[in-house]
Protein backbone atom coordinates (compact mmCIF):
# COMPACT_ATOMS: atom_id res chain seq x y z
CA UNK A 1 0.00 0.00 0.00
CA UNK A 2 1.30 3.64 -0.82
CA UNK A 3 2.10 5.89 1.91
CA UNK A 4 0.05 8.85 1.76
CA UNK A 5 0.70 12.57 3.05
CA UNK A 6 -0.80 11.56 6.14
CA UNK A 7 2.73 9.93 6.63
CA UNK A 8 4.52 13.05 7.49
CA UNK A 9 1.70 14.35 9.59
CA UNK A 10 2.05 14.90 13.38
CA UNK A 11 5.78 14.25 13.02
CA UNK A 12 9.08 15.71 13.84
CA UNK A 13 12.00 15.26 11.53
CA UNK A 14 13.63 12.53 13.96
CA UNK A 15 10.13 10.42 14.37
CA UNK A 16 9.98 10.29 10.62
CA UNK A 17 13.75 9.52 10.03
CA UNK A 18 13.10 6.55 12.72
CA UNK A 19 9.45 5.85 10.94
CA UNK A 20 10.48 5.36 7.93
CA UNK A 21 13.10 2.22 8.60
CA UNK A 22 11.03 -0.85 7.52
CA UNK A 23 9.36 0.85 4.53
CA UNK A 24 9.82 0.67 0.64
CA UNK A 25 10.86 3.02 -1.71
CA UNK A 26 9.89 2.44 -5.17
CA UNK A 27 11.18 3.83 -8.34
CA UNK A 28 9.46 3.04 -11.38
CA UNK A 29 11.07 4.07 -14.11
CA UNK A 30 8.62 2.68 -17.07
CA UNK A 31 11.40 0.12 -17.92
CA UNK A 32 12.62 -0.86 -14.72
CA UNK A 33 10.21 -0.71 -11.22
CA UNK A 34 13.30 -1.11 -8.24
CA UNK A 35 11.99 -1.71 -4.68
CA UNK A 36 14.24 -2.02 -1.43
CA UNK A 37 13.86 -1.73 2.38
CA UNK A 38 14.67 1.56 3.92
CA UNK A 39 17.38 0.29 6.44
CA UNK A 40 19.15 3.35 7.14
CA UNK A 41 18.42 7.08 7.52
CA UNK A 42 20.16 10.17 9.01
CA UNK A 43 18.03 13.54 9.99
CA UNK A 44 18.90 17.06 9.36
CA UNK A 45 17.05 19.82 11.56
CA UNK A 46 17.81 22.70 9.38
CA UNK A 47 18.23 26.27 10.69
CA UNK A 48 19.34 25.05 13.88
CA UNK A 49 21.54 22.02 13.13
CA UNK A 50 25.08 23.36 11.85
CA UNK A 51 25.53 20.15 9.38
CA UNK A 52 22.11 20.39 7.29
CA UNK A 53 22.79 22.16 4.18
CA UNK A 54 19.60 24.76 5.44
CA UNK A 55 21.49 26.23 8.46
CA UNK A 56 20.65 29.48 9.67
CA UNK A 57 17.58 28.76 7.16
CA UNK A 58 20.12 29.57 4.52
CA UNK A 59 18.00 29.73 1.25
CA UNK A 60 19.71 29.30 -2.50
CA UNK A 61 18.73 27.91 -5.33
CA UNK A 62 19.62 24.20 -4.08
CA UNK A 63 18.10 24.20 -0.27
CA UNK A 64 14.55 26.25 -2.32
CA UNK A 65 12.90 22.60 -2.33
CA UNK A 66 13.82 22.24 1.41
CA UNK A 67 11.17 25.20 2.40
CA UNK A 68 8.40 23.37 0.41
CA UNK A 69 5.70 20.93 1.69
CA UNK A 70 6.59 17.41 3.25
CA UNK A 71 7.12 14.19 0.69
CA UNK A 72 9.44 16.78 -1.40
CA UNK A 73 12.06 14.93 -3.35
CA UNK A 74 15.46 16.79 -2.32
CA UNK A 75 18.43 15.65 -4.58
CA UNK A 76 21.90 17.29 -4.40
CA UNK A 77 25.48 15.86 -5.99
CA UNK A 78 28.33 15.08 -4.23
CA UNK A 79 31.55 13.54 -5.13
CA UNK A 80 29.70 12.70 -8.87
CA UNK A 81 26.82 10.87 -6.83
CA UNK A 82 23.45 12.18 -6.36
CA UNK A 83 22.38 11.79 -2.57
CA UNK A 84 18.39 11.30 -2.04
CA UNK A 85 16.29 12.85 1.05
CA UNK A 86 13.18 13.63 1.87
CA UNK A 87 11.87 17.35 3.03
CA UNK A 88 9.77 16.59 6.45
CA UNK A 89 8.12 19.08 8.33
CA UNK A 90 5.68 21.80 7.08
CA UNK A 91 6.15 24.61 5.06
CA UNK A 92 9.08 27.14 5.70
CA UNK A 93 10.68 24.75 8.39
CA UNK A 94 13.71 23.40 5.99
CA UNK A 95 14.01 19.99 7.48
CA UNK A 96 15.02 16.80 6.18
CA UNK A 97 15.84 13.02 6.29
CA UNK A 98 18.78 11.45 4.01
CA UNK A 99 18.54 7.89 3.01
CA UNK A 100 21.44 6.21 3.43
CA UNK A 101 21.10 2.75 3.07
CA UNK A 102 18.52 0.10 1.42
CA UNK A 103 18.12 -3.66 1.41
CA UNK A 104 16.89 -4.15 -2.60
CA UNK A 105 14.45 -6.37 -3.10
CA UNK A 106 13.62 -6.38 -7.16
CA UNK A 107 15.80 -5.88 -10.26
CA UNK A 108 18.67 -7.06 -8.43
CA UNK A 109 20.79 -7.93 -11.92
CA UNK A 110 19.87 -4.85 -12.98
CA UNK A 111 21.06 -2.79 -10.27
CA UNK A 112 24.26 -5.02 -10.04
CA UNK A 113 24.91 -3.77 -13.98
CA UNK A 114 23.85 0.18 -12.46
CA UNK A 115 26.71 -0.68 -10.22
CA UNK A 116 29.26 -2.09 -12.89
CA UNK A 117 28.96 -5.13 -12.03
CA UNK A 118 29.07 -4.75 -7.93
CA UNK A 119 26.99 -7.02 -6.64
CA UNK A 120 25.79 -8.34 -3.15
CA UNK A 121 25.85 -6.10 0.00
CA UNK A 122 27.46 -3.39 -2.39
CA UNK A 123 24.27 -2.66 -3.91
CA UNK A 124 23.14 0.01 -1.71
CA UNK A 125 25.28 -0.15 1.46
CA UNK A 126 25.73 3.52 1.08
CA UNK A 127 23.59 6.97 -0.40
CA UNK A 128 25.41 7.12 -3.64
CA UNK A 129 25.02 3.53 -4.25
CA UNK A 130 21.66 3.10 -3.73
CA UNK A 131 20.45 6.23 -5.83
CA UNK A 132 23.35 4.17 -9.02
CA UNK A 133 21.68 1.17 -8.82
CA UNK A 134 18.38 2.38 -8.24
CA UNK A 135 18.60 5.10 -11.34
CA UNK A 136 18.27 8.35 -9.23
CA UNK A 137 19.26 11.43 -11.29
CA UNK A 138 19.63 14.98 -10.63
CA UNK A 139 16.44 15.86 -12.24
CA UNK A 140 13.92 13.65 -9.81
CA UNK A 141 14.99 17.24 -7.64
CA UNK A 142 11.60 19.20 -7.00
CA UNK A 143 9.27 15.63 -7.36
CA UNK A 144 7.21 14.30 -4.72
CA UNK A 145 6.23 11.01 -3.09
CA UNK A 146 2.54 11.67 -3.76
CA UNK A 147 2.77 12.36 -7.40
CA UNK A 148 5.16 10.80 -8.92
CA UNK A 149 7.72 7.60 -10.14
CA UNK A 150 8.75 7.45 -6.78
CA UNK A 151 7.02 6.52 -3.64
CA UNK A 152 6.71 4.79 -0.59
CA UNK A 153 5.09 1.92 0.21
CA UNK A 154 4.03 -0.09 3.80
CA UNK A 155 6.62 -2.22 5.14
CA UNK A 156 7.53 -4.15 8.46
CA UNK A 157 8.65 -1.62 11.50
CA UNK A 158 11.85 -3.13 12.51
CA UNK A 159 11.88 -4.84 15.98
CA UNK A 160 15.08 -2.92 17.14
CA UNK A 161 16.12 0.64 16.23
CA UNK A 162 20.14 1.83 16.69
CA UNK A 163 20.85 5.37 17.08
CA UNK A 164 24.66 6.77 16.56
CA UNK A 165 26.06 9.85 15.05
CA UNK A 166 25.88 11.02 11.28
CA UNK A 167 28.43 9.56 9.07
CA UNK A 168 30.64 12.25 7.02
CA UNK A 169 30.03 15.71 8.89
CA UNK A 170 33.12 16.51 10.82
CA UNK A 171 33.71 20.13 12.00
CA UNK A 172 30.34 20.86 12.76
CA UNK A 173 30.65 21.51 15.72
CA UNK A 174 27.85 20.03 18.73
CA UNK A 175 26.17 19.17 15.15
CA UNK A 176 28.77 16.44 14.42
CA UNK A 177 28.07 14.13 17.89
CA UNK A 178 24.19 14.72 17.54
CA UNK A 179 22.76 10.78 17.53
CA UNK A 180 20.71 11.77 14.39
CA UNK A 181 21.60 8.25 12.05
CA UNK A 182 19.23 5.46 12.56
CA UNK A 183 19.62 1.61 11.69
CA UNK A 184 17.88 -1.50 11.48
CA UNK A 185 19.95 -2.97 14.05
CA UNK A 186 21.86 -6.14 12.68
CA UNK A 187 20.99 -4.88 9.00
CA UNK A 188 23.50 -6.31 6.56
CA UNK A 189 23.42 -3.24 4.18
CA UNK A 190 24.36 -0.39 6.44
CA UNK A 191 26.76 1.82 5.17
CA UNK A 192 29.07 1.72 7.89
CA UNK A 193 30.03 1.81 11.35
CA UNK A 194 29.64 4.66 14.42
CA UNK A 195 29.38 4.33 17.67
CA UNK A 196 26.47 3.27 18.85
CA UNK A 197 24.23 5.43 21.55
CA UNK A 198 21.06 4.38 21.87
CA UNK A 199 19.36 1.12 21.21
CA UNK A 200 15.56 1.38 20.99
CA UNK A 201 13.64 -2.39 21.12
CA UNK A 202 10.15 -2.86 19.78
CA UNK A 203 9.56 -0.51 17.32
Amino acid sequence: MKQSAAFFEKKNTIEVARDLLGTILVHDTGRHCYKGIIVETEAYLGGLDQAAHSYTNRRTKRTEIMFGKPGGIYMYQMHQQVLLNFITMEEGIPEAVLIRAIEPLTELSTMQENRAGKGGLELTNGPGKLTQAFEFKISDYGKTLFDSNIWLETGKPPKQIDASPRIGVPRKGLATYYPLRFTVHGNPYLSGKKQLIRSDHGF
